[in-house]
């Protein structure tokens, strides 16, 4: 057996309205089981889902706030007041600063922007940032992805003289800052159709009722914000993400090419992907690094050569913050796993962690523990804790942490993510109410990661032109994920480690009509639980694998599991020691038939668990379900064995069978041999077996083992008697066969034993013993159940 990772959770549509898309849409059920699930279950709303062309914006003018902004900006345009624009440090803020720059540039605006110092000035507006504005001559400020939790600062504002347009997607609080407007669909009384738009789609809606038409030429910028901030892709989103893809594909922007190609991307085939993996860690790099203006200039810019020197410097800083967030996910895996993982959340802190990679590191904490865990960098000179948590499903991070503002001066986020500042004498007060909302909220099942499957298929439903189908919902993102089918009892054909360090997994598996190739990246643990011939049931990703012009469908590898018990196979391996010195203790079962065999066993662990099984009383009293039971050496009967397992359900079995015996490798003499050398016997009347023994042995081309056993034979049908070494043939006896000497059957025995066990195919082995397990079930279910 193998244990899935995970909870596999199997989406079931509503199979009527799959059958009534299918019908009036003209799509395979395939399709149209993906939509219903995803909430697209009526024929209009899947159609605006499927075509994109077909769909429209709202007007941004039905964002509450909008008129007021408009108007207040167009009268700052004409009486050329300077306006800054007040950005935030990751992708979605510097793509919704480049499309408010580039809007206001447009409507030849006297503009700027500015970007807070994570370090210094920790997330959101500040006053000292917004006195620093005003000195310099600014009038207006526009928040863009940030200032709806900025009501301190909106009165420090009013102070000074300052007019503030807030544009911000985050988590209104109860309270709202007083400024000359605020557009955010998610503040009451906002009658927006659509409510989950990113911090740039806010913008890009801000930018389109300034301009009067759509701004197709930022479509770009959008959809690099929207697909990075994880926000939900559907409704306005996706057509933003769409449209916005399709501008990235054919870019001019300088700055967007040169990151591309740095980052090894062709940005004629961008797509969702390219986004996540390749431009949004490396936009965000810059901001957790140092300070996120040059995320900005590569963005503006229209120079090549300012471009290239731009995102060099991006990537380098990239690839910096790549060796810190390494050096602090180990250093806060040690801190959770020496405090010992005892409560429902984890809150680790520590001097000097940098504020900027954070939520990576809970990130990669939550990964690991499958916990809410917060990470705080903690600056002692300031006696501050900054920091970002991450949570897991079935816990409301900012609905939690909103419990604990007494402690939060600042903070903000959503439901599974959330970043704030508190006093550093507050951690360990943060960490005991944190785990007592935990402990209330959350059940030992929510500690087990989720896997939702979309689908059950087999693997012949898997191929290049049902995955082409599926990619119709692309682009794939938040409420709209790729789909994760399950393979399920499925054939293991061959499996196999693969890469530099063998850390991956590639195995292929097939049905009666058909093979499919799945690999499994950081996953080549898997290849220890698993042997060819089993039936596996596979839950990942389809994708379309093309080299040299060929296309083959592919399962990218989540997880797995095997129901089935399973037969591993290490006679003759040398390294099988090895093999069980890594298997869990709890599971192992080892057993050996002889005494000796235990001094065979180098591993002392190993020695101390081994189990001598004599007779069939102790084989029978040995409990094996649930266990990986190892046997180390050959029984001396089948029927010993077969007491050993008869009825019992081991997860897993090892055969290992080590055999000092000289009997197995010797052959097995036949009749004619019998026959010449007791014609040669008749002749002689008696031989000195002792002196003569090897020569005899030697001229006939036997080993003198063949010729003892021989011996032996007939001594137990009393054709010859032995004295001394010396045989004397006994006349005139009963004819006899062979088969009634004691010594024959027990050689015939010993030889059948050793090609059941020693020389059968596993797959035959595995049947023999499956047949012995599954005797007498009834009696075990039954057993069980009470």
């Amino acid at each position: 057996m193998l244990a899935s990772k995970m909870r596999w959770e199997i989406q079931r549509p509503d199979q009527d309205k799959v059958k009534s898309l299918t019908e009036q849409l003209d799509i395979t059920p395939l399709v149209a089981s993906l939509l219903v699930k995803r909430g697209f279950d009526t024929a209009e709303s899947a159609r605006l889902f499927l075509n994109t062309k077909e769909a429209d914006f709202y007007d941004p003018f039905e964002m509450k706030g909008m008129k007021e902004a408009v108007e207040r900006i167009k009268e700052a345009i004409s009486q050329q007041e300077p306006i800054m624009i007040y950005g935030d440090y990751d992708a979605d803020g510097v793509t919704s600063t480049s499309v408010m720059l580039k809007t206001l540039q447009k409507l030849s605006a006297h503009v700027d922007f500015y970007i807070p110092d994570r370090f210094k000035e920790g997330y959101g507006p500040n006053e000292q940032a917004f006195r620093s504005i005003k000195e310099q001559g600014f009038s207006l400020i526009i928040t863009v992805d940030t200032g709806i939790a900025a009501v301190h600062e909106a009165e420090a504002a009013k102070e000074l003289g300052l007019d503030v347009i807030i544009t911000d997607h985050h988590e209104p609080g109860p309270v709202l800052p007083d400024v000359c407007a605020i557009v955010h669909p998610k503040q009451p009384g906002c009658a927006y159709p659509f409510k989950e738009l990113a911090g740039v789609g806010v913008a890009f809606k801000l930018a389109h009722a300034l301009l009067g038409a759509l701004p197709e030429d930022l479509l770009d910028l959008a959809a690099i914000g929207t697909i990075a901030d994880l926000v939900p892709l559907h409704d306005e989103n996706r057509l933003l993400a769409t449209l916005g893809m399709q501008k990235l594909r054919m870019t001019n922007r300088p700055g967007l090419k040169a990151l591309i190609k740095l980052s090894g991307g062709d940005i004629g085939q961008a797509n969702e992907e390219t986004i996540g993996f390749q431009l949004a860690p490396r936009l965000n790099a810059v901001g957790r690094i140092e300070q996120a203006d040059p995320a900005v200039h590569l963005l503006m810019t229209e120079d090549e050569f300012e471009a290239d020197e731009l995102a060099t410097e991006i990537d380098q800083l990239n690839k910096e913050r790549q060796k810190i967030v390494s050096k602090m996910t180990d250093e806060a895996i040690e801190m959770v796993e020496q405090q010992g993982l005892n409560g429902s959340a984890i809150v680790v802190a520590k001097s000097g962690w940098n504020p900027g990679v954070v939520g990576i590191v809970a990130s990669k904490l939550v990964d690991r523990f499958y916990r809410p865990a917060v990470v705080l960098g903690i600056d002692e000179e300031k006696g501050i804790a900054k920091g970002s948590a991450r949570s897991i499903k079935g816990f409301d991070l900012f609905k939690s942490l909103s419990s604990c503002t007494d402690i939060l001066p600042h903070f903000g986020g959503h439901p599974m993510a959330a970043g704030m500042t508190l006093s550093a004498d507050d951690v360990s007060d943060l960490r005991d109410r944190l785990n007592q909302i935990a402990d209330e909220t959350l059940t030992e099942e929510d500690f087990i990661p989720v896997q939702e499957i979309d689908l059950v298929c087999s693997v012949e439903d898997i191929t290049v032109e049902s995955i082409s189908e599926i990619n119709l919902l692309s682009p794939f993102g938040m409420q709209n994920p790729k789909p994760h089918v399950m393979v399920e009892n499925a054939l293991l054909e061959d499996v196999r480690r693969i890469g530099a360090n063998k850390n991956h997994i590639k195995m292929t598996v097939k049905d009666q009509s058909a093979k499919l190739d799945c690999v499994g990246f950081h996953k080549g643990e898997l290849e220890t639980g698993i042997v060819p011939g089993s039936r596996i049931s596979l839950v990942g990703e389809m994708s379309i694998n093309e080299w040299n012009n060929r296309k083959k469908p592919q399962l990218m590898i989540k997880d797995a599991a095997v129901s089935e018990w399973q037969l591993f196979d290490l006679r003759g391996k040398r390294t099988w020691e090895e093999t069980l010195a890594a298997l869990p203790s709890e599971k192992r079962v080892i057993v050996c038939f002889k005494e000796e065999t235990k001094q065979l066993l180098q591993n002392e662990e190993l020695r101390h668990q081994l189990h001598a099984v004599s007779s069939e009383q102790e084989a029978r009293d040995l409990e094996l379900d649930g266990a990986y039971v190892v046997f180390l050496d050959v029984p001396p009967s089948l029927d010993l064995l077969s007491s050993l397992v008869e009825g019992k359900r081991p997860e897993r079995v090892y055969f290992i069978f080590m055999n000092n015996e000289e009997h197995f490798l010797s052959a097995f003499p036949t009749r004619d041999y019998f026959k010449w050398y007791y014609g040669f016997l008749l002749k002689r009347g008696t031989f000195d077996l002792k002196t003569h023994g090897s020569e005899l042995a030697k001229h006939k081309g036997w080993t003198k083992d063949t010729i003892n056993f021989m011996t032996k034979v007939f001594f137990d049908l009393g054709f010859v008697r032995i004295e001394n070494g010396v045989l004397s043939v006994i006349y005139d006896v009963k004819k006899r066969d062979l088969t009634d000497s004691q010594t024959y059957q027990a050689k015939q025995q010993l030889m059948e034993l050793d090609q059941k066990l020693n020389y059968s195919a596993a797959e035959e082995l595995k049947e023999w013993l499956n047949k012995l397990m599954n005797q007498d079930s009834e009696a075990y279910e039954s057993t069980r159940r009470t």
